[in-house]
């Protein structure tokens, strides 16, 4: 046995620094626009704004919602739940998914539960409280009207889920059941076991297939939006349809609408290896952006402490294991590093390191993501990481359940968390029954997306952005099982009575194939796609992307640094510049190739991953996820700079990226709170 380590926790970094407001560390990458305001979001106490909102906003009366078009893009459990509800409404709804089925959508894979401000287990919750833990959750970087409508309208979630049949845990006595989730110190999360989103998807897939059955909804799958149709009618350019491509046949389909709707969710395979879906991209988004819609905040991604570790190099996609599991196991390594490559069963109790429970003995296991995704990184990097090298590194922590089947029974673990169990056995080959879970934080969520105002609409008038997509309600950071709370939110009880009131000026003056604006948008996209089977270079597509992801991995992933951000700047504008000469594209347009669909992703990859790091080289602060080694506090936790840095960044596009005539421009959306009061986020 040895003693402790005697700092609080080891890490690069406080050093010191020029403070925060001496110099700008993106100076030269980017310009400087005017700032950006949100004015839809009314006055007044902030209990009663969501309620202004839904009466100010504007009708339509039911005739007219059957002239009224509406794509939406995306059909995860925001855009599937806001096609079901304006369908229900009666407005003609196109609804678009590049999956086979809707149910195949990403938010099918989430595990752990939703939250909702329902207070069942009578443990001092409500709305303010909800809104007051995803407020300093985020770090205090999330705008507080939209955080506290979510709070508001959250506890209507699961009403409508439970109408739908959705199969929630229950206690003995027939009550829904909660359990903790990290970040909160009260139970608000309700579950399906460890297919909480699967079971919400099925519910807003079935809500909407009801709609397709009775015709107001049309659902085209396997096609991939490519490009966003806009057109001036005089009264402004307003987003007025899609490019999309059927990836069966390879056709370029344009389809037009009076409002369109992206629900496409995050951006996080920009890293490679994370645990979304393979197919999940940015392109919609992307596209979107270079069309002039805003993208805000791209540097705050979420690092997921409990995933199952990378085994080798052979590796394309991680696979999350639920923080739910953090109720009832205990994370720790041993205190020894000569004890790294032992049976864990066989180090004794004095000889492990619960490193969390430690640190932070208010909240233990249950920190939000974060703080425990650095805090395994921290003890890694001791080189105290358990499980095979992978490179210089041992790169795992144990997530141990013997105390808790000890005192539950392993029938009771089995009965909350089989399913997660039986993924981890099947792909580790390793019983958790019998011996501690591996663990190691793995991109999974992205708090930043299109910049949106209060009704959820972009800069671009007409474009409407939900879930995921958009970066309203997580700030730097965001608690678990929030996801599922903000994308039914969205979809089912927010953007139906925002949307509105745009489309009360409809409907819109009729346009086709032959308009100008469409026929340039459908060009640009058929001259991409000829472009990137043209090159007929020697590398493939996921060569790019693998490196691509190392780059921002490392350079931008849980820890950055101004130097090393800039590093990563330049290697992806050479990374870049290569694929647009040596990418080698197989197959052709007019048929099922799925080169192509990864070659069109990768290079907008390619251009998100540079705005990334920029934005993370201009944010000269540690907030949520989103961590500067040059700002931190003595014991290594993040240090927020409120008097520089308290604004959204919202980055406008100008042009092809690599030119100083094309920098990115900044538009500073000012973030103030009347609510609550900012401090620095304690979990200890």
């Amino acid at each position: 046995m040895t003693d402790m380590p005697d700092t609080t926790l080891t890490h690069h970094g406080a050093h010191d620094e020029p403070s925060a407001g001496q110099y700008d560390d993106a100076s030269g990458y980017y310009t400087l626009g005017e700032p950006i305001e949100d004015t839809k979001a009314p006055d007044g106490p902030i209990a009663d704004r969501w309620q202004t909102r839904k009466f100010e906003a504007r009708l339509v009366n039911p005739a007219n919602r059957r002239k009224l078009d509406v794509i939406i893009v995306g059909t995860g459990l925001a855009g599937g739940a806001a096609a079901a509800t304006l369908g229900e409404a009666g407005y003609n709804v196109k609804s678009f998914c590049y999956q086979d089925s809707p149910r195949r959508a990403h938010s099918i894979a989430a595990q752990g539960g939703i939250n909702a401000a329902k207070n069942y287990k009578e443990d001092g919750d409500s709305v303010h409280r909800l809104f007051y833990d995803t407020v300093k959750g985020g770090d205090y970087r999330s705008r507080e009207s939209n955080v506290y409508r979510l709070a508001e309208v959250s506890t209507n979630i699961i009403d409508q889920c439970v109408a739908q049949g959705v199969p929630f845990a229950r206690e003995y006595g027939g009550l829904l059941d909660n359990r903790s989730f990290g970040g909160v110190q009260v139970s608000r999360t309700f579950y399906a076991r460890g297919q909480t989103g699967q079971q919400l998807l099925i519910g807003a897939y079935q809500a909407m297939e009801r709609q397709v059955k009775l015709g107001t909804v049309t659902a085209y799958t396997r096609h991939e939006m490519l490009e966003l149709v806009i057109v001036d009618d005089g009264n402004g350019p307003r987003a007025r349809g899609i490019i999309a491509r059927n990836m069966v046949t390879g056709e370029i389909e344009t389809h037009l609408a009076d409002v369109v709707v992206l629900a496409s969710g995050g951006y996080g395979n920009v890293f490679y290896l994370s645990t979304n879906a393979m197919g999940s991209n940015v392109t919609a988004a992307w596209r979107a952006h270079r069309k002039g819609a805003y993208m805000a905040n791209p540097c705050y991604t979420q690092i997921h402490p409990t995933c199952i570790p990378v085994s080798g190099e052979h590796q394309s996609k991680l696979t999350l294991m639920s923080e739910s599991l953090r109720n009832d196991g205990r994370i720790w390594v041993p205190k020894n590093k000569e004890d790294c490559t032992k049976d864990p069963r066989e180090i004794p109790e004095e000889d492990r390191d619960y490193y969390l429970e430690r640190i932070y003995p208010s909240f233990g296991n249950l920190v939000p993501r974060d703080i425990a995704s650095r805090a395994a990184k921290y003890v890694c990097d001791e080189g105290r990481g358990v499980g095979p090298m992978v490179g210089d590194f041992r790169r795992g922590v144990y997530l141990d359940f013997a105390e808790a089947i000890e005192r539950l029974g392993e029938d009771a673990i089995r009965e909350k968390y089989d399913n997660l169990f039986d993924m981890y056995e099947r792909i580790t080959g390793e019983n958790p029954y019998q011996v501690p879970m591996r663990i190691y934080p793995a991109v999974h969520y992205v708090m930043g997306g299109l910049w949106v105002d209060y009704d959820l609409q972009s800069t671009i008038p007409g474009l409407f952005v939900t879930g995921e997509a958009n970066f309203s309600d997580h700030g730097a950071n965001r608690l678990g099982a929030s996801a599922l709370m903000q994308g039914l939110a969205d979809g089912y009880f927010v953007l139906p009575h925002t949307i509105r009131d745009y489309l009360a000026d409809g409907p819109f003056e009729k346009i086709d194939e032959t308009h100008p604006a469409v026929v340039e948008a459908k060009q640009l996209v058929e001259d991409r796609v000829e472009k990137l089977l043209s090159i007929q270079g020697t590398r493939s597509v996921d060569s790019y992307h693998r490196e691509l992801g190392n780059i921002m991995w490392e350079y931008c992933g849980m820890e950055r640094s101004a130097e090393g951000l800039r590093k990563a700047i330049d290697m992806i504008r050479e990374l870049r510049a290569d694929f647009w000469t040596n990418v080698k594209v197989l197959g052709s347009s007019t048929s099922l190739n799925q080169s192509l669909e990864k070659a069109g992703r990768v290079a907008d990859f390619l251009e998100l991953g540079e705005l990334m790091c920029i934005d993370a080289l201009n944010r000269r602060e540690s907030c949520g996820g989103h961590f500067r080694a040059e700002s931190q506090t003595e014991d290594g936790e993040a240090l927020r700079h409120d008097d520089e840095f308290a604004y959204v960044a919202a980055w406008e596009w100008a042009g092809e990226y690599g030119t100083p005539d094309t920098l990115p421009i900044l538009h500073k959306e000012e973030l103030t709170y009347t609510a609550i009061e900012m401090k620095q986020r304690s979990y200890k």
